[in-house]
């Protein structure tokens, strides 16, 4: 006879944020901001957008703040932060280091290229998801495409775009970050 284990839950990705709450200024500007789309749901990115660019990050009490504010399901916004790169689910460093993995640039030396990146910075290259250095400074992340596939490997720091990356570019990319 099989023996039925318990199931391990799976941990929230979603950061919590204790000190949440949204500012009142900034709460009227979303609901003006709300009354621009013909349905409440549509504002959902631009919603997003704010309140990741006023707290850093998009916390689950956010995703739960918005989806109330939608009047939607709290997954109705989770899955457009977990599909969406531009949203961050913790806090990342100042300078955020990611790195195309999709075929052209892993073809082009995309893994390398992140573990160069984590070697230096003392991070582990086999880990999911983005790593932050202990002092909040880099944030190394794999991500999905960053749509320049012929010039590969590709990355970008913030909001800077870098093609055709070697270990030697890199190496200056990082000294760039002061």
């Amino acid at each position: 006879m099989n023996e039925i284990h318990p199931v391990e839950p799976i941990p929230n990705q979603l950061e919590e944020q204790p000190d949440f709450a949204v500012p009142a200024a900034l709460a009227a500007g979303l609901d003006e901001l709300i009354t621009h789309y013909p349905k409440k749901r549509s504002a959902s990115l631009m919603l997003l957008h704010s309140l990741q660019e006023h707290f850093g990050y998009i916390s689950r009490q956010a995703v739960e703040w918005i989806a109330s504010k939608l009047e939607l399901q709290p997954i109705n916004i989770y899955e457009l932060v977990t599909f969406y790169p531009m949203f961050h689910q913790q806090r990342i460093g100042k300078y955020h280091l990611r790195v195309c993995r999709t075929l052209s640039c892993a073809l082009g030396g995309s893994d390398e290229l992140h573990e160069h990146f984590c070697r230096k910075l003392g991070l582990d290259a086999q880990a999911h998801g983005p790593q932050t250095t202990k002092d909040g400074k880099f944030t190394v992340e794999f991500v999905e495409c960053l749509a320049s596939c012929g010039t590969a490997p590709v990355m970008m720091c913030n909001d800077a775009f870098y093609e055709g990356v070697s270990e030697k570019k890199a190496d200056e990319i990082l000294g760039g970050c002061k």
